[in-house]
């Protein structure tokens, strides 16, 4: 399976598939065989960057998908 992201309104983004997860660093999460998991986007998780749940009742964004713009070519 892709990778896949999906953005769950009023919580985090659900990465499934065949992913990397790594830090700043370049050094890999650790994700015990898991093919999907939840990241964080409200900055309330106490377990970033995966979500822990802790946006409920915190966070609201209704998630709708939407075209950006065309770049800019410099």
């Amino acid at each position: 399976m892709a990778t896949k992201l999906t953005v769950l309104s009023n919580g985090s983004l659900r990465v499934e598939g065949d992913f990397e997860l790594v830090d700043a660093q370049g050094q890999p999460y650790g994700l015990a065989g898991r093919e999907r998991i939840s990241i964080c986007r409200c900055g309330l998780s106490k377990n970033k960057p995966f979500c822990d749940g802790s946006h409920k009742g915190h966070f609201e964004h209704n998630a709708e998908a939407f075209d950006l713009p065309a770049p800019k070519v410099s």
